[in-house]
């Protein structure tokens, strides 16, 4: 019988090495430790995301959802119980990973090119156009899933009369995803509202990042590298909240031209100035801002839970780093 080849114990120790010097890399942390704050914060929060959708997409004559959050939710869990809670949240986490990732990946690579040094400040502006860049970049990647997402997360939501056996037989993840390609117009309705989005996320994404890093600086006590996990968790709920206010009609916007061609709904619009003038004339400046309370009442554990989990995960990664006599 041949001798099973065996790895000599200090060429193991040199592969051990190279791969925590490897994943211990700024981007490549980063990259990581942004897909495990992806998916805690969107499982933290997937009942008010689920219902800020429901009230995203009613428009006149369809406004089964209209009624205050506490009420919604407890709609949600008499019609369709806890799965009505998690609905959608599969898809959105398959999507947030590799969306988080990329997002928080793609931004410590671009400070690469605005620092003088590493660490050093690089000022508001330019972290705002970081992140900016980031949030196109993983748009760009992600956006399929996240069009497949919205349509799973209402397709069960009594906007168009289902039976049981009906609802019982509602497409998943990827039978969605090619009944659109095959029915929709194949690969550009898989990127249907990917304008507003960019929109949107380019200036959402930069305030977050902007915004998170000026109040962390703000909450370091003098001498300190870094503040409490409190104080991250605080830095964090205030980004969110002041990156969603600002940006949010560009959300709205997108949610309504995922579903454009869902059978059930009362609008078709014909581009983002055409959907500007319908909403406001038909609902109101208000229409724009329609499922923001949820959303706002969400922002704060899922911002929050995302930054904190991510700088605990990426500081977890940069201390494998082997020493250089190990190397």
């Amino acid at each position: 019988m041949a001798a099973i080849p065996t790895i000599p114990p200090r060429h193991y120790g040199s592969k051990v090495s190279q791969m925590r010097e490897t994943i211990s890399q700024p981007v490549f942390a980063a990259f990581c430790a942004g897909g495990v704050a992806g998916a805690v914060s969107r499982t933290v929060v997937s009942p008010l995301e689920r219902l800020k959708i429901l009230f995203q997409i009613q428009s006149v004559g369809r406004e089964e959802y209209k009624m205050s959050v506490g009420k919604g939710l407890m709609k949600m869990w008499k019609d369709e119980g806890w799965r009505g809670f998690m609905r959608g949240n599969g898809t959105n986490c398959i999507r947030i990973v590799p969306y988080s990732a990329v997002q928080f990946g793609s931004y410590n690579f671009y400070k690469k090119f605005f620092e003088t040094s590493p660490g050093t400040d690089m000022g508001s502006f330019r972290r705002l156009v970081c992140g900016g860049t980031a949030g196109i970049t993983s748009v760009c990647f992600t956006y399929p899933l996240d069009i497949v997402r919205t349509r799973l997360s209402i397709q069960s939501a009594s906007f168009d009369a289902l039976t049981k056996a009906q609802q019982a037989a509602l497409p998943g993840m990827w039978k969605t995803m090619v009944i659109m390609y095959t029915t929709e117009g194949g690969i550009p309705a898989l990127y249907r509202g990917i304008l507003p989005t960019v929109a949107g996320v380019a200036p959402y994404v930069g305030l977050n990042f902007m915004t998170y890093e000026l109040v962390r600086q703000y909450f370091t006590p003098d001498g300190d590298k870094n503040p409490s996990a409190v104080r991250k968790l605080a830095a964090g709920a205030i980004s969110g909240a002041v990156a969603q206010t600002c940006t949010y009609p560009f959300d709205v916007l997108r949610r309504r031209f995922q579903i454009n061609t869902m059978r059930g709904m009362s609008y078709q619009y014909k581009g983002i100035f055409d959907a500007l003038k319908t909403i406001i004339a038909q609902e109101g400046v208000k229409g724009l801002y329609k499922g923001i309370v949820p959303n706002l009442l969400k922002v704060a554990p899922s911002m929050a839970s995302s930054w904190l989990s991510f700088e605990m995960t990426r500081d977890f990664l940069v201390t494998l780093r082997p020493a250089s006599e190990d190397l």
